[in-house]
């Protein structure tokens, strides 16, 4: 399994009634959000995380570089409703 890869792995249920799956970050604009089109009903997400830590304390002289941003990575597939589980949790360093 490639959780090795990642800081923090969660999987849950989302019911799709829809069929239409948006995905935007916390700054984006709702009309300019990636839309896909999934079967609708229930749908298992699995999302993963990495760099967190660089993320969090970020180097002030390499502020908004790749070394220094989380990179998230969303898996979707119809499946029946589940409860959610955390894979692996990252707890963040006292600073």
């Amino acid at each position: 399994m490639d959780s090795d890869d990642f800081d923090h792995v969660v999987k849950s249920s989302l019911n799709l009634a829809s069929g239409r799956l948006v995905v935007l970050g916390c700054t984006d604009c709702i009309p300019d959000a990636a839309r896909f089109d999934m079967p609708a009903g229930w749908t298992r997400i699995r999302t993963s995380r990495r760099n967190l830590e660089a993320a969090a304390f970020p180097d002030p002289d390499c502020e908004d570089e790749p070394e220094d941003m989380e990179e998230i990575r969303i898996q979707a597939w119809p499946a029946p409703h589940s409860q959610p589980d955390i894979i692996k949790r990252w707890t963040p360093p006292d600073p």
